[in-house]
């Protein structure tokens, strides 16, 4: 959230490798500390044990492989949300996750959207957000999700942790649902503001569909872990688009 750069995906997964190598090590009784009896041997338990961890270690050196089609490294499934995103990189750093193209600003995604007369995705989502690692890591890359978020949306990605602050003239006070005031100092309070105040909701993800114009198309949805689920709620706004532009032009 803070964007201090301490622990980015290969230090992480390196150190984290080299723990469990170690484990299976001493399971082994290949490493011993100064007051440990030599291992004379092995019970199942040990074995089971110390293969696990070898399996581990082997799982976490497949996530330094570069992805081509995502642009960064290849992201590790079981440890979405635990571990650092595969963007957060420093060899591979990118943007937006998949390799998509996206915009972190309203106004210019929409800009974009207009000028390619494409429809919107709207990702209300969250540097600290578990779920939305997940969405980003687990279905977005399946080819149902993919090929509909790259060829036929504009995507925007709004961070409502982001902690960089606005410029002085827009941090501006505001009115809270429960009556009080607020002043929008960073960019992730103005967009959890702009979630709050247009659809009446302060979780992430969430996800909301709009014309380049910016009619919401279907109603919005959360984590949906379900592709092909996601997939149809996709189809479904799109296909709402198309039969907004066909009236539109008779």
């Amino acid at each position: 959230v803070k964007h201090w750069g301490l622990l980015k995906i290969e230090p992480f997964l390196v150190l984290w490798a080299l723990i469990f190598l170690g484990m299976g090590l001493y399971l082994f009784g290949k490493l011993r500390f100064p007051h440990d009896s030599p291992v004379e041997k092995l019970s199942w338990g040990r074995i089971g044990l110390g293969l696990a961890s070898f399996a581990f270690v082997v799982y976490l050196a497949s996530g330094l492989l570069y992805d081509e089609r995502a642009g960064s490294l290849r992201p590790l499934k079981l440890l979405s949300g635990l571990a650092p995103p595969a963007c957060y990189s420093w060899f591979y750093p990118c943007d937006c996750p998949q390799n998509l193209n996206c915009f972190h600003d309203f106004e210019e995604g929409m800009a974009y959207a207009r000028e390619v007369n494409k429809p919107v995705m709207i990702d209300f989502t969250g540097h600290a957000c578990v779920n939305c690692r997940k969405m980003e890591e687990h279905v977005w890359p399946e080819k149902q999700v993919y090929d509909l978020l790259k060829e036929d949306f504009v995507l925007i990605s709004l961070y409502v942790d982001e902690k960089i602050e606005l410029p002085e003239a827009e941090q501006v006070v505001v009115e809270k649902a429960d009556g009080g005031t607020r002043k929008l100092r960073t960019v992730g309070h103005k967009w959890s503001h702009f979630q709050s105040v247009h659809f009446n909701a302060n979780s992430q993800p969430m996800y909301v569909l709009m014309s380049p114009e910016g009619k919401v198309l279907n109603p919005p949805v959360g984590y949906t872990p379900d592709p092909d689920e996601f997939a149809a709620f996709l189809r479904c706004g799109l296909e709402a688009w198309k039969q907004s532009k066909a009236l539109s032009s008779k």
